[in-house]
């Protein structure tokens, strides 16, 4: 048994598992948005950037994919999210980071597929390399976070408390944030936890 090999193998293994926690340690609150120019690719096979999708009053992005059970219940309130807030000056995508899928479940044609067939009002972009997700330090889908009209970060985390419906939901997290937000307020709930499945990276 060669375990000098094995040892090589192990230390490898170790050495990305650590540069996964140092790359992803999440944004904090005021972080400026990161990779603004940094090129996306939209389902229709063009390139797009944050910096392209920024609103007058702020922006929101969204880690999501086609598939996700999570993201299944909650992708509703990504359209009406979208339908209340792109007219008051909010920009809005959404970002497929999971690159193990790029091939499968959650290429461009499935996202083209899955956008048209959920009714998305947005941009929905895949995530190269995933250079997106590792620099949000996002993990789950749906993983959000919204940033004022100076690209600071001023929430994140879940879109409210019941992914099963919306008429359930006794805490907004998101809308409410938005809504203060605009309003010129404080946000009294900067956080939550986002709750979803892993990012494939």
């Amino acid at each position: 048994m060669n375990y000098n090999h094995i040892y090589l193998k192990n230390y490898i293994a170790y050495v990305f598992l650590l540069l996964g926690c140092v790359y992803s340690k999440e944004l904090s609150l005021e972080s400026s948005m990161p990779l603004i120019n940094y090129s996306l690719i939209e389902t229709n096979g063009k390139k797009i950037t944050l910096k392209e999708v920024m609103g007058q009053n702020g922006t929101l992005v969204i880690f999501s994919c086609n598939t996700c059970p999570w993201v299944l219940k909650w992708q509703d309130r990504y359209v009406s999210v979208a339908r209340k807030y792109i007219s008051k000056g909010i920009g809005i995508i959404a970002v497929n980071s999971n690159v193990s899928r790029f091939d499968g479940d959650d290429s461009l044609d499935e996202m083209a597929i899955h956008a048209s067939k959920n009714n998305y009002n947005f941009a929905y972009a895949q995530d190269p390399e995933a250079k997106l997700a590792y620099a949000f330090g996002a993990t789950k889908t749906p993983h959000v976070y919204l940033f004022d009209d100076q690209n600071k970060l001023v929430y994140r985390g879940a879109i409210d408390d019941d992914a099963r419906s919306e008429s359930k939901v006794e805490e907004a997290f998101l809308k409410n944030a938005l809504d203060q937000m605009l309003a010129g307020e404080k946000i009294t709930k900067p956080f939550s936890r986002a709750l979803g499945c892993s990012i494939k990276f």
